[in-house]
């Protein structure tokens, strides 16, 4: 029954991942226009110009969330990949061509991040305004690679690999999935603010970039399927049980670092994730 349930699992994803088409990029790149459209009406395009207009906006959101500095601290480790895919690794037990979506969105979600950041080279809030003219929970961040948010393109890479891979069949359904997975993102990205460590347009670009890494992620897995097909293959689990092993042991040492809630959860989470694969490598390996 379990083995059928996953077999199941994964079909629904396929079937919905094929119903992906390359004209979804269109929304991010109309998203991206409005930005730089928005920018380019106050003013703003340069370093400079860009940090002064939100100046206000930034420091009253980071004023009323940094009133949660626990809450914030652990929300913000969600934009860490690793963190947040741990939740999410058991969907390597029940539906791999989610997953082999997923490290093609991430891989373009790093490449799309690093040119980006690059090229638009703006000073961190810390490194503008100044360490003590706002609120910063954790280590503050330094240099001139605020935007986009790298944590935001992570979130949104990963919500929109979710959003299509379990997309209902029901209209209302969907709008409600949407609206879920939405919700969720935004409270994670509002989390750089509430630290300190981005501006607002920040998280807005990157979460725009993440859902465009998502898009293309599942179209390329489609199109190449052989490239991350072998995440699906149980000869291949080894190689992902100790993976997921090594990545068990990094969030056991930032608990050392840092004894946060979520990396407990996370780290729950990874473990029963091992156990689930391991078990089925062992039993269909006799």
């Amino acid at each position: 029954m379990l083995e059928t349930n996953t077999v199941n699992i994964n079909t629904t994803v396929c079937n919905n991942y094929a119903k992906v088409r390359p004209n979804l990029l269109i929304l991010p790149i109309i998203a991206i226009a409005t930005v730089v459209a928005f920018l380019l009406l106050n003013g703003a395009l340069s370093a400079e110009g860009y940090a002064e207009l939100q100046r206000g906006v930034f420091i009253s959101i980071n004023s009323v969330l940094s009133q949660y500095p626990s809450l914030q601290y652990n929300i913000t480790q969600l934009g860490n990949s690793m963190i947040i895919m741990s939740l999410i690794a058991i969907f390597i037990r029940y539906a791999p061509n989610m997953w082999s979506a997923l490290v093609a969105g991430s891989i373009a979600s790093g490449i799309l991040s690093k040119i980006s950041k690059m090229i638009l080279s703006v000073p961190r809030p810390a490194q503008y305004f100044g360490s003590d003219s706002f609120n910063i929970i954790g280590e503050p961040i330094w240099g001139y690679a605020s935007c986009p948010s790298g944590h935001s393109i992570t979130v949104f890479t990963v919500l929109t690999v979710l959003l299509f891979a379990f997309l209902p069949q029901s209209r209302s359904k969907r709008v409600l999935w949407g609206l879920l997975l939405l919700a969720v993102g935004i409270v994670i990205v509002l989390s750089r603010i509430g630290v300190g460590a981005h501006y607002p347009l920040d998280t807005i670009v990157g979460a725009i970039i993440g859902y465009a890494s998502g898009i293309l992620g599942i179209l390329f897995d489609r199109r190449f399927p052989a490239v991350f097909g072998w995440i699906g293959k149980i000869k291949y689990r080894p190689i992902l049980i100790l993976l997921l092993v090594g990545t068990a042991i990094a969030i056991i040492l930032k608990i050392i670092h840092d004894e946060l809630i979520i990396f407990y959860i996370s780290l729950i989470s990874i473990i029963i994730s091992i156990y689930a694969i391991t078990k089925e490598y062992i039993g269909k390996s006799k």
